[in-house]
């Protein structure tokens, strides 16, 4: 980007950090209620069209540059990403956005009436990605990776932090809540009923102990977007990045292991695969020990149990011992089993990402979400699962496994145009 809407920098690093301070490119205060959004898929596509003709600030208007179908089918990739570009810097030249002249840590709170998220939106080492200290369990697409790669290398900005989360730390836990008593530089709810708060933490001392308690936590693990922390790596190996240049670093949001939350991913299929509802009960019981629910519990509280809906009915499935490998990782998943002992054998769906007669929904919509699905004749039979707990997400990763597709939704979700992450050319 243009060197006079970003005063590029080049003050060099003396040493690698896990966790790095920086100088973000961010709305000003009075705007950043109207800036800050959701990923545009997030939105459905009338609320979208509202939002972009209502809302000269949204970043969706840089995130999706292109305001019709037709647009949108005549340029390329590279040229969408040219035309975020310039949409960025036009809220730039605009006074939308400013950026900070201190190295800075953003502590950022999300809640809501029932839960609260508090950590860190920082710089996370690309060389601890590569090395592994920061620890993956979701396998990447290279296409995504050299897509996501092109908008870094044109935009030269992440705008919306990865999620990671690691071991929990008192001391960091008291100090970060401890500062989050004081004003925050931006307080504002959204339409989903959920509040964020962003301070900033530019003294040096305190930066520097923030620093040394990370250095304390030996593992730091994905939780939310390893396609971005894939494609920063592409990006710093084709440049060939020094080791202190931003280039070899992305932008994440560090939260303690306690503050995280992995909700349930439930199943829809769309038909029993040819069986009679007898014949696929005779299926299932091969595996499961079935008990009819006449009161469906709110959630599956128990490993190795999930809950099925068919035909108006509930019913409570128990594995039965010695059908999953206890010592493996990923077999032990619930999400895996229910793959490799009723979806593939049974109803015919083994390649879970591709196969159009299973769907996903998250378990914050609770049993109506899938009973009203059921009800409405889109699918056939439903499933709701335990969710993975973060130690088994630990072990996958630590194993360097692959977790079955959609086997989590994670909480925090992050916004994007909220802090963005300059990307400085050596």
């Amino acid at each position: 980007m243009n060197d006079s809407h970003f005063a590029l920098g080049k003050e060099k690093q003396t040493e690698l950090s896990k966790i790095k301070p920086f100088k973000a490119i961010r709305p000003t205060r009075d705007k950043v209620y109207l800036v800050a959004s959701r990923p545009y898929y997030a939105y459905k596509k009338k609320v979208l069209d509202i939002k972009l003709e209502t809302n000269p600030y949204t970043f969706l208007h840089v995130i999706n540059p292109e305001r019709d179908l037709v647009e949108m089918m005549n340029i390329n990739k590279i040229e969408r990403h040219q035309k975020s570009r310039e949409k960025l810097e036009e809220f730039i030249e605009q006074g939308v956005f400013i950026e900070d002249k201190e190295d800075t840590f953003y502590l950022y709170r999300q809640s809501s009436e029932n839960k609260s998220f508090i950590g860190l939106i920082a710089g996370a080492s690309i060389e601890e990605y590569r090395s592994g200290k920061i620890r993956k369990h979701e396998e990447t697409i290279t296409s995504r990776e050299e897509h996501f790669k092109d908008y870094l290398k044109i935009v030269e900005c992440n705008a919306e932090p990865v999620l990671l989360f690691h071991s929990h730390h008192e001391d960091l836990y008291q100090l970060l809540n401890s500062l989050a008593e004081n004003r925050p530089e931006y307080e504002f709810s959204t339409t989903e009923k959920i509040k964020h708060e962003v301070w900033l933490i530019q003294d040096k001392p305190l930066i520097d102990r923030i620093q040394s308690y990370y250095e304390e936590i030996d593992r730091i693990y994905i939780a939310d977007g390893h396609h971005r922390c894939a494609s920063s790596d592409r990006l710093s190996q084709e440049r060939n990045a020094r080791p202190e240049s931003t280039q070899n670093f992305f932008m994440a949001y560090f939260i303690s292991e306690k503050n995280l939350e992995i909700i349930e991913y439930n199943r829809l299929v769309k038909d029993l695969n040819g069986l009679s509802v007898k014949e696929f009960f005779e299926q299932i019981e091969k595996n499961y020990r079935v008990e009819l629910m006449s009161n469906p519990i709110k959630k599956v509280t128990e490993k190795h149990c999930l809950m099925m809906y068919l035909d108006h009915q509930w019913y409570l499935l128990s594995v039965k011992e010695g059908v999953f490998d206890e010592n493996d990782p990923v077999a032990q998943l619930d999400t895996a089993i229910l793959t490799q002992t009723i979806l593939a054998p049974i109803l015919g769906i083994s390649d879970l990402k591709t196969d159009d007669r299973i769907e996903f929904i998250q378990g914050s919509k609770g049993l109506k979400g899938v009973v009203k699905k059921v009800d409405a004749a889109e699918f056939r039979v439903g499933f709701v699962l335990h969710p993975v707990s973060v130690s088994q997400l630990k072990n996958v990763a630590d194993n360097q496994r692959i977790m079955p597709p959609k086997s989590t939704w994670i909480e925090p979700k992050l916004r994007s145009g909220l802090t963005m992450y300059p990307i400085y050319y050596d």
